[in-house]
């Protein structure tokens, strides 16, 4: 989450000490110095007036600013703007100023001389209140109404069996329609939707991982918005910090994107942790992807019994796509059926690699020719599943209970 800071500060000297050390804060994003008290409040009533996304989180008053005095300064900027975490610079550290700041509405007091650490726990602490109001005052507006958008999750049997090439085209089939579309890559140490969409993004999922108050707006600080419209939660581009992700934060974070988008596709790779078999839990449609081999199938015949062992989800309310499939080949998706117990798609998709070799070798999958006879089958398979705006509701919507997985050591 970046924090924004307006320091409303007096004092030239004192002014740029303060910038100075704002700086050095991590993920912060500190603007200008006001002068005077007037231009604060009329700062603070533009951004408003835009949105009340646009205020900062936190806005610093330093004890001599003028005209109107500090903690009188402080008790307007908290009644007329409340989601905005106010901190008092001043040198008296005393009880009485302390206990005066928090009745004006203060969040927070840092003593003179500005210490760094001191300054970050204030802020910090001024920016987690911030957000919690702006949630509850509904800020953004643009949280969808009602039960929330649709949560689906693809899941390779095994490495290399397209399971990111599908969560990709479902995602930008179901944008194409005019849905609001999110695609999380929580393939958390091996995630590949950045490069087969072509993206450079320093934000990822794991960003949100330790925040317990996801507003719209911090959402929207980790969401890419790719040029198909797609929103990208990526993967972190450190695999080890896939350990900060964990089973409560996925669900934390799925709740947040379930109520902003009316579709929300997960990529969760192949290696179940905590994370993503929570998102296969809390999933409207889990999705399995296999290829017409007998280690695939035997793969995925691994997974679902894994998924039902550790009641994360039975069989019967998996759903398994044939990728690569010929009908030559011995392997049927009526035995592939018969073999996992899942319910099979209807919508097989071809193989047919040398239509995408072109496109995912340039990172460009999106670009893929509306002819290729794999894109067409993908963008069926949306259309079956109920993402595609105007297509029937997707079938077997089933979320679990509590996850096991957790319970027993592995998240």
């Amino acid at each position: 989450m970046t924090t924004r800071i307006l320091p409303a500060v007096g004092d030239a000297d004192a002014a740029r000490s303060v910038t100075t050390l704002l700086s050095q804060l991590p993920d912060a994003e500190p603007a200008t110095p006001v002068a005077d008290s007037t231009q604060l409040l009329d700062t603070l009533a533009r951004l408003a007036g835009d949105s009340l996304d646009e205020l900062p989180e936190v806005v610093l008053v330093h004890e001599r600013i003028g005209p109107v005095a500090a903690l009188d300064l402080v008790r307007e900027v908290a009644l007329r703007f409340p989601a905005v975490g106010v901190v008092l610079i001043t040198s008296d550290a005393g009880p009485g100023l302390f206990a005066a700041a928090m009745d004006s509405g203060a969040r927070g007091l840092v003593t003179l001389p500005l210490h760094y650490e001191e300054l970050v726990s204030r802020v910090r602490v001024a920016a987690q209140w911030s957000v919690g109001v702006r949630r509850h005052l509904g800020g953004g507006g643009e949280a969808s109404s009602g039960p929330g958008g649709t949560v689906v999750t693809v899941t390779g049997a095994k490495g290399g069996v397209g399971a990111t090439v599908t969560a990709v085209h479902l995602a930008l089939a179901a944008r194409a329609s005019g849905r609001t579309t999110a695609l999380v890559d929580m393939d958390l140490q091996a995630g590949d939707v950045a490069s087969y969409l072509d993206v450079q993004f320093r934000r990822s999922i794991a960003d949100l991982a330790t925040i317990t108050d996801i507003s719209p707006r911090v959402l929207q600080d980790a969401l890419f918005t790719h040029s198909t419209g797609v929103g990208l939660l990526l993967a972190p581009g450190d695999g080890e910090r896939a350990e900060e992700v964990t089973d409560r934060a996925a669900r934390q974070i799925l709740a947040a994107l379930r109520h902003r988008y009316e579709v929300v596709i997960v990529d969760c790779g192949t290696q179940m942790n905590g994370a993503n078999a929570a998102a296969v839990e809390l999933a409207d449609t889990a999705l399995l992807v296999t290829t017409p081999d007998v280690v695939s199938v035997r793969a995925a015949k691994r997974i679902v019994r894994m998924w039902d062992r550790l009641q994360i989800r039975k069989a019967e309310e998996t759903t398994t796509v044939v990728n690569r499939h010929t009908r030559a080949t011995e392997i049927q998706p009526a035995l592939v059926q018969k073999v996992t117990g899942t319910r099979i798609t209807r919508t097989s998709v071809p193989a047919n690699f040398k239509e995408l070799q072109a496109v995912v070798d340039a990172g460009r999958l999106h670009d893929l020719d509306a002819k290729s006879t794999v894109k067409q089958a993908l963008w069926t398979l949306a259309g079956e599943l109920g993402l595609v705006k105007g297509v029937g509701p997707a079938p077997e919507k089933s979320g679990r209970g509590t996850l096991v997985l957790r319970r027993r050591g592995h998240g």
